[in-house]
């Protein structure tokens, strides 16, 4: 029985086809893997202005490209205010009105210091600064830093997209595996891509709420008159007097039990002890009626 060439050659190459197409998407995944080029290629302006042009490249970048520039900003505030609690309710509420929230608070009593984190939109970072110097009080250090990610930011997403690419390649590649030995082989390596994906997609999703919202640190300390006002307690003055009357009554209580159970039944068999030698022995009483010698 003869056969056919052209079929016997069909299914011998159909597996070298699927190790082709295997070593293929892992060049590709790992070109996706690699650093990502410094800059956009030609024709892609990378959300940052004219193709083939870095962001902040010389005067003759323009207000366009200013504004896709990924930006987090960062600041830290102190101020001297004579009410520490009115000054948080004042902060809690200007954070709304910008559009953020407070991420985080930690306040101390009356007299200590309240420390509370803002996320403010971006844009409205320089408003917070404004309205918190308008606070009443005096501002005693303020610091802010800006941190240019967007090149992070393009990396990422050049990197996301190659890895993107890879798994449209290997999901093909698995749909066209029939040995379980090369599904298997094809699965992991998807499942690897995916990880990465995954991992991208959060280190993106981070930057960017970095940038969206910046983060203020806000500390409040309470002025001279607040804290010597908040040194005067009169309820716990009260306290501690009626506890120290409390605790002078104990110690006569104490002093009349142990008078009661000890030195009285002490003092009664010492007198019983006296009275007993006094009247049994005959020479006591002479001794102590006999008047001293001249």
């Amino acid at each position: 029985m003869t056969t056919d060439p052209r079929s016997t050659r069909h299914i011998r190459t159909y597996p070298l086809g699927i190790v082709a197409l295997l070593a293929l998407a892992f060049i590709v995944s790992a070109c996706g893997s690699a650093a990502a080029p410094e800059g956009p290629r030609d024709g892609d302006t990378g959300g940052n202005g004219a193709p083939g042009e870095q962001p902040g490249d010389g005067p003759g970048e323009d207000q366009g490209s200013l504004a896709d520039r990924m930006i987090i900003k960062t600041g830290e505030i102190s101020i001297e205010v004579p009410n520490v609690a009115v000054a948080i309710g004042r902060v809690r509420t200007m954070a709304g009105a910008l559009g953020g929230y407070v991420g985080g608070s930690q306040s101390g009593t009356l007299d200590e210091s309240a420390t509370l984190t803002l996320r403010i939109p971006a844009d409205r970072f320089e408003d917070a600064l404004a309205r918190l110097h308008e606070l009443d009080g005096e501002v005693l250090n303020e610091a802010t830093r800006e941190e240019d990610v967007t090149t992070a930011v393009v990396d990422l997403e050049a990197r996301l997209r190659n890895l993107q690419a890879s798994e449209v390649q290997y999901r093909t590649l698995l749909a066209q595996a029939v040995k379980i030995e090369d599904i298997l082989a094809v699965q992991a390596r998807l499942d690897d891509v995916r990880g990465q994906i995954e991992q991208l997609q959060a280190q993106l999703k981070e930057l960017t709420g970095l940038a969206d919202l910046a983060t203020l640190t806000v500390t409040l300390v309470p002025g001279a008159v607040q804290q010597a006002a908040g040194n005067w307690d009169p309820g716990k003055t009260v306290t501690d007097a009626f506890a120290a009357l409390v605790g002078f009554g104990q110690k006569v209580a104490n002093g009349a039990i142990w008078f009661a159970i000890v030195w009285v039944p002490a003092l009664v068999v010492l007198a019983i002890v006296i009275l007993l030698l006094w009247r049994f022995v005959p020479g006591l009483r002479a001794r102590v009626a006999r008047p001293p010698k001249e």
